[in-house]
């Protein structure tokens, strides 16, 4: 009997983790953008603390953008991301108004926790000991 063999075929273009070049420009802009109008609410979304946009991935259809924001001081930084996450609907309307002419579609935000400072910290602290 012989073993099983998996096989993969790559086609360009189809991978789920390729963009195209159309979704990565359009996630620059979103990610510009968004960051500009965070900066603008981030006295009223968090006040004292700095929230910065980290990444933002497309979907194929442009038509759901992931967010992914990382939180300084990280204290309570869910707290910050559930209030971020209510104001999505004011956040996606002022997008709209920025990119309404690059953009058909205003995509939908889903935001993230970028906690990649948190990790590095932990790292450093434990290289120090």
């Amino acid at each position: 009997m012989s073993t099983p063999v998996t096989i993969f075929v790559f086609l360009p273009g189809k991978s789920p983790e390729m963009e195209s070049t159309r979704q990565k420009k359009v996630a620059r802009l979103i990610q510009k953008e968004l960051a500009e109008i965070i900066l603008y609410h981030s006295s009223g979304i968090a006040p004292g603390k700095m929230i910065s946009v980290t990444a933002v991935r497309v979907s194929p259809d442009l038509a759901l953008a992931k967010a992914w924001v990382s939180i300084f001081p990280s204290e309570k930084s869910d707290e910050t991301l559930s209030e971020l996450r209510t104001r999505v609907p004011k956040l996606r309307y002022e997008l709209g108004q920025k990119i309404r002419n690059q953009l058909r579609i205003v995509p939908e935000i889903a935001f993230f926790l970028d906690d990649s400072n948190d990790y590095i910290d932990n790292i450093t602290n434990l290289l120090k000991e």
